[in-house]
């Protein structure tokens, strides 16, 4: 929905009424999908600010749009899923990133985000 939302330029309710037109998903997971979707696109300008300040010589604009939105995805994760521990964010990134992006969009996404992680002080404890 991201990749299509950029894509478009069409509104965020469109995107993702054609998504869900087209594919399934559990209740919670279109939910959360959905959650993911309206957080990126609502807070954008922060996200990328994130993604800019942790991307050492890449612009947004010269990354593909796959790892873009993927690390978008991420990052707002990372910002504003609190609970969702730093490290499940970043393998589901680059999960996806195997599954979408070119050969080296998963050492790519592990490494921004690891850096978006450390630099809003996101640690995972280990459990006693």
């Amino acid at each position: 929905m991201l990749f299509q939302l950029e894509a478009s330029g069409a509104t965020v309710d469109t995107v993702i009424a054609l998504f869900w037109r087209n594919f399934e998903a559990d209740p919670e997971g279109r939910s959360y999908a959905e959650e993911i979707v309206r957080g990126v696109s609502e807070h954008l300008a922060s996200v990328d600010e994130r993604l800019t300040a942790a991307s050492k010589n890449w612009r947004l604009e010269r990354m593909s749009r796959v790892d873009r939105n993927l690390l978008r995805l991420g990052a707002w994760e990372l910002m504003f899923q609190t609970s969702v521990p730093r490290a499940v964010v970043i393998d589901e990134a680059v999960e996806l990133s195997k599954a979408y992006g070119a050969e080296e969009s998963p050492s790519f996404v592990n490494g921004v985000l690891d850096r978006v992680a450390e630099d809003l002080g996101r640690i995972d404890t280990e459990p006693a």
